[in-house]
């Protein structure tokens, strides 16, 4: 073969090797199963990783959000947070409400947990605030006195684009089935760095939504957008795990970065 001939018969296979996909990024657990190391909690009316009374603790490789140290519910609403903000990732887990909730909940706080994504940072939180402003993938059990889902979307202080209008409603509901208190569910989030987001409940997608946005209407956001010189655009943000006044757990909780350049300040 003559090196002309060659050189031609090289290119089209170097433009197969180019187009080839780059390698699927690993997962990593972000609890290791014995400790609480990396996580912050934010407790109503405590400062950031006050827990005096043990919202928040491991037992048997999972985290426990546990009400035994506490005799009714009168607001504390809790959140702990992973670590750093996130742009594009996968977050996997499975959950499992269990127990009778708190006396003194609202009916709607019954078998109800979340996880919260694109979060403000918990120092940023005021004192006595009840949610960061935020997105909550809303994770729920039956008995409650609504019979909704889990996998819903919730918006603390946000809004989204769903079915191809921005949606005003505090709470979107998904597809997934109505599942029972005790059951171990298994929960994957995804968010693209084009502000596509997907909720799935035991492997298959519930929610669908984009282009989440910091809501001017509401006061603690309005804090969030003026730090952000007027933007809405929210492209960033922590994870947390929620206490609503109903016991719950976490356990093999993974992450997949899909834009290893994408942690930043947490500010939206």
């Amino acid at each position: 073969m003559s090196l002309g001939r060659m050189r031609f018969s090289i290119v089209p296979l170097l433009a197969l090797l180019g187009a080839a996909p780059a390698p699927e990024a690993k997962w990593e657990r972000i609890f290791d199963g014995r400790t609480l190391a990396g996580w912050t909690p934010k407790i109503t009316g405590r400062g950031a990783g006050e827990d005096p009374l043990g919202m928040f603790t491991v037992h048997d490789g999972a985290i426990r959000v546990s009400h035994a140290n506490y005799r009714k519910f009168e607001g504390e609403f809790g959140h702990l947070f992973w670590r750093m903000p996130l742009k594009a990732y996968r977050i996997r887990f499975e959950y499992r409400l269990f127990g009778d909730s708190l006396p003194g909940i609202q009916s709607w706080q019954a078998s109800n947990s979340g996880l919260m994504f694109h979060s403000q940072a918990p120092e940023t939180m005021r004192r006595d605030q009840q949610f960061p402003v935020s997105l909550e993938m809303q994770l729920l059990g039956i008995p409650r006195p609504a019979r909704e889902p889990t996998g819903n979307l919730c918006t603390p202080g946000t809004t989204v684009v769903f079915e191809g209008r921005r949606d005003p409603r505090h709470c979107i509901l998904s597809s997934s089935p109505l599942l029972p208190v005790g059951r171990w569910t298994r929960v994957e989030l995804e968010v693209l760095a084009n502000g596509e987001i997907t909720h799935f409940i035991d492997g298959k997608p519930v929610l669908r939504y984009s282009a989440p946005e910091l809501d001017p209407k509401d006061k603690d956001a309005q804090r969030l957008i003026a730090a952000a010189g007027g933007k809405l655009a929210l492209r960033q943000g922590y994870i947390a795990l929620q206490s609503e006044g109903h016991q719950i757990e976490f356990r093999n909780i993974e992450l997949q970065r899909l834009d290893r350049s994408g942690a930043g300040d947490g500010g939206g």
